[in-house]
């Protein structure tokens, strides 16, 4: 029975066809190369593989660690522009399916909580959560970092067993699934057809998995 939700934020309660988490990628990687003198060439592919095989959950934390970067305001501002969630349309029907589920539910983003704000504010669904946990919750240590995980958990007062959570990122999933949580990997596209984990193509699926 599960008893607690934890989303992902970006291509999972909204489709990815909106191109909202592309053009963040896109906007980190000119600030690597305006800001930090990160070459073109090492602030895409190459860079996203360093982070992830140095463990690190987001840029900024690799920032942080590799290049003793400080200026977090600086950086937000630049990735985060007031007019990001422009192309996004706004969702009554995602709030009245979140609202038909009786459980207490939390968003987990590796963003900001402006970013998160902004999203949640666009589709309507701000008053669907009862907690938001943005990248300063965890002292910027983010998904895939357990820690990241098992203090969302505690803060709402629920077991990682009968906890069930959704993002579209595999290495995430993996994580919460290695502290014995029960998730689903949001796979719009069937890009992940080959890995065992359990997934969906629509938050609506998710009524499946509760029970």
């Amino acid at each position: 029975m599960i008893t607690h939700l934890i989303f992902d934020l970006d291509n999972t309660l909204y489709s990815a066809v909106y191109g909202l988490e592309k053009n963040v990628s896109e906007r980190i990687q000119k600030f690597l190369f305006d800001y930090m003198n990160i070459p073109c060439e090492e602030s895409e592919d190459a860079l996203s593989d360093l982070i992830r095989n140095k463990g690190y959950g987001s840029t900024i934390e690799w920032l942080m660690a590799e290049k003793g970067f400080t200026d977090i305001e600086l950086y937000y501002s630049v990735i985060n522009p007031e007019n990001e969630v422009d192309s996004l349309p706004s969702d009554p029907g995602l709030k009245d399916f979140l609202a038909s589920i009786p459980l207490p539910k939390a968003v987990l983003s590796n963003s900001a909580l402006v970013h998160i704000n902004r999203v949640l504010g666009k589709l309507g669904i701000m008053d669907e959560f009862d907690y938001i946990f943005d990248i300063h919750f965890n002292n910027y240590k983010g998904k895939p970092h357990e820690s990241a995980f098992t203090k969302a958990i505690g803060t709402m007062k629920a077991r990682p067993e009968t906890t069930l959570f959704i993002d579209d990122y595999p290495e995430f999933v993996a994580s919460f699934l290695r502290i014995g949580g029960n998730a689903l990997l949001m796979d719009e596209f069937d890009r992940h057809v080959s890995l065992p984990y359990k997934r969906v193509k629509s938050l609506r699926e998710i009524k499946n998995f509760l029970y």
